[in-house]
């Protein structure tokens, strides 16, 4: 089972390269404006999960910077989703707020409805 994910995985990490999106063309300006609304947010995330590329790729469509962090291979990054996310499930978005609250957004559709909505 694990040699058919390992497969599986690296077919779908071959295949998002090959189809990788364009991004949103945006003005320095404007894309400077964006990096800094992205500070706050963090992707945990599954190199090869199928459900984390469909939100990495919403991201490379609206040309978004969030910091990557690897639940699975780091164990700083697993910790830190189980303690303060509540679970090891991926893809979580982690949204620091202005007011300092945080926020663990999880499932790949509500991902990318709150990117679209945000920065789309």
């Amino acid at each position: 089972m694990a040699v058919i994910r390992w497969i599986l995985g690296k077919i779908i990490l071959l295949i998002d390269f090959i189809t990788t999106p364009k991004g949103i063309k945006r003005s320095a300006e404007a894309q400077q404006a964006v990096d800094a609304a992205t500070q706050d947010l963090a992707l945990y995330q599954f190199q090869a999960c199928p459900f984390c590329v469909k939100v990495r790729r919403q991201m490379k469509r609206l040309s978004l910077n969030i910091a990557l962090r690897d639940a699975k291979n780091d164990t700083k990054y697993r910790e830190e989703l189980l303690q303060q996310g509540g679970k090891v499930k991926v893809p979580c978005l982690k949204i620091t707020e202005t007011d300092g609250s945080v926020r663990w957004l999880y499932e790949s559709n509500d991902i990318n409805a709150y990117l679209t909505e945000r920065f789309g």
